[in-house]
């Protein structure tokens, strides 16, 4: 067994993989970058190296860095958790040429499964299922056009080869709609993953996110953990997951089936570790989407069903042990559900809302565990993704598990952070959940995630910056009422007298935007990032809800569309400049009306 393991990630993956090493009696080696000197992460790790500034792409994601470290502190194996440097092929080669260990599949595992087209032929030559569909990359629009028309049909969804995680994955449900999937895909896949050839299949309207938790020893055993439930997504990325799905979705016979085609799509690779088969269910069909050679953000949802160490698990492969667990041993027991805490604001179409953490506290209890990078007065930087932690339940059933998850989503505080708390806990409330639904209407209809906002109505709308929010507890016949009051600020010193152990003067809300058609004449940008591409320029006409330019933040393009109809009369901001939340994109004005009639 190892003695030493650096882990080339961050947040609450690299903790995750700390706790297991502690478990283990193995020395923990955490990297962090200028951004993170701070976070918790680095102080939960036996030693911490500090690895650069800027970008990921100095840090994170630098190969010769990550080696050079590793070597230094004398490490014998690296952990690449998800994400970063995670599937990256030519990184597991490198640690195998400096004589680390890699805990992870091999390099040729990970470059066959890399790349989607090569993984669909792969697993067609191997009896796996997959969507109908190109196993080539397609190389030109015309030829999309024409594969479409005469082999696909529509509608079509238009890939990256080498996506995932939603990103690289357009629809085009018609013919005019082709070339903007076509070159949207392409660009976020050559963005993304320097990589811009795409690939087509047939687009499965709604299907269910079904996914297979498989492991693999160097000895030749390969076993499932069962299926996870991934259906509740926005923009291709995960929300909400399960374990396993609900019983009239997966019945013991998909479920037997399904393992199978996880199995054999992992010895078709010779794979190694942890790893997951993710899948589309259309009915009872089932079709392979993609292998992610890695363990997954899910994961611990598989943990809590079965009682299996995944993460203990593939340290343990690598390290050239067997399984400590043959396929007759693994039984799901209850049900277990997590939700992703990002730092997202629903209300406003899922963007991302980074920003500075107050006071913080996890819910506890039964049957609730949560996998955190964060801590009070702590930081969610746009330079990374969204999420600040993952909570997860476990219960005998699923309605069970559901009033657990709802109870610990109402006992988690995190101040000064918009999430997506309040919309997973509108969610799990819905008949639409009960049932098991995707819930994509849900999830799609801007009405209802306007409504899950926290606190809606209760804010104090002003233009009056000196107006606050104050907390306080009082006592009425001897019951306790918690009370807002909304109103100017108090003269420095003169807090507000509060009840013994009431909450002081908080800091002043954040208001909602009050962008929308027929208001001002500037659109604000509704969030923190980077400005990727503006499509309009000064002069130009656009209509309502035309796209105006494109954000880039925290890995994902947001698509910025005018708030009322009119003409570009001046744009604020340059390709390529940073921009925060409410700073002004571009001023639009309204033709001006005509003149009545005599």
């Amino acid at each position: 067994m190892f003695s030493k393991i650096l882990v080339a990630n961050r947040g609450e993956i690299a903790i995750r993989v700390f706790r297991a090493c502690k478990e283990m009696g193995i020395t923990s080696v955490a990297v962090y970058s200028e951004t993170d000197r701070n976070a918790l992460h680095p102080t939960k790790a036996d030693e911490a190296y500090f690895i650069g500034d800027g970008p990921a792409s100095e840090n994170y994601l630098k190969v010769d860095k990550i080696i050079e470290v590793a070597k230094e502190c004398g490490a014998e194996a690296i952990h690449p958790g998800y994400g970063f440097l995670s599937e990256n092929a030519p990184f597991a080669k490198a640690c195998e040429d400096a004589g680390i260990v890699f805990i992870g599949p091999p390099a040729s595992a990970i470059d066959a499964m890399g790349s989607k087209t090569k993984a669909r032929e792969l697993m067609q030559k191997a009896g796996v299922p997959i969507v109908p569909g190109t196993t080539e990359a397609v190389e030109t629009y015309e030829d999309a056009v024409r594969i479409a028309r005469d082999e696909i049909g529509y509608p079509v969804a238009v890939k990256a080869a080498s996506g995932g995680g939603g990103k690289g994955f357009r629809v085009a449900l018609t013919e005019d709609k082709l070339k903007d999937a076509y070159e949207g895909a392409s660009r976020e896949g050559e963005k993304f993953f320097s990589d811009g050839t795409v690939y087509l299949e047939r687009y499965l309207p709604e299907p269910r996110h079904v996914e297979v938790q498989i492991l693999a020893d160097t000895h030749g055993n390969v076993i499932h953990l069962g299926e996870r439930d991934c259906s509740i997504q926005r923009r291709h990325q995960k929300l909400i997951e399960e374990s396993p799905a609900p019983s009239w979705v997966v019945d013991e016979e998909m479920r037997e089936r399904i393992g199978k085609i996880g199995i054999d799509a992992a010895k078709a690779v010779n794979y190694v570790g942890a790893g997951t088969i993710e899948g589309m269910l259309q009915g009872d069909e089932y079709f392979f989407l993609e292998m992610n050679t890695r363990v997954q953000v899910e994961h611990c949802v598989t943990e809590m069903t079965t009682g299996i160490d995944i993460v203990k698990q593939g340290i343990k492969a690598a390290a050239g042990l067997p399984l400590d667990y043959q396929q007759e041993d693994i039984e799901l027991r209850g049900h277990a559900i997590e939700c992703r805490i990002n730092a997202e604001s629903a209300p406003r179409n899922f963007a991302p809302a980074p920003g500075p953490i107050g006071n913080y506290k996890e819910p506890t209890g039964p049957g609730v565990r949560v996998d955190s990078g964060v801590q009070a007065f702590g930081e969610v930087s746009p330079m990374y993704d969204p999420m600040v932690a993952k909570l997860i339940v476990w219960d005998a059933d699923r309605e069970q598990a559901t009033a657990r998850m709802i109870r610990a989503l109402e006992e988690y505080e995190i101040e000064g952070l918009e999430t997506l708390i309040p919309f997973h806990k509108a969610l799990l409330s819905t008949e639409d959940w009960a049932k098991g639904s995707i819930c994509k209407d849900l999830v799609e209809d801007q009405d209802w995630l306007k409504s899950t906002a926290e606190d809606s109505g209760e804010r104090y709308e002003s233009d009056d910056e000196d107006k606050v929010q104050s907390d306080y507890v009082v006592e009425v016949g001897g019951k306790r009422f918690d009370v807002k009051v909304f109103g100017d600020a108090p003269a420095y010193g003169a807090a507000p007298a509060a009840a013994p152990g009431a909450a002081g003067p908080k800091k002043r809300e954040k208001r909602a935007s009050k962008g929308g058609g027929g208001g001002a004449d500037r659109l604000d940008s509704p969030m923190q990032g980077n400005m990727w591409k503006i499509v309009v320029a000064e002069g130009d006409t656009v209509e309502e809800g035309q796209l105006v330019c494109i954000i880039e933040a925290m890995k994902m393009e947001n698509e910025i569309v005018a708030h009322k109809a009119g003409t570009v009369s001046k744009l604020h901001i340059a390709e390529g400049d940073p921009i925060t939340a409410g700073a002004p994109i571009a001023d639009i004005t309204s033709a001006p009306a005509e003149p009545a009639a005599e």
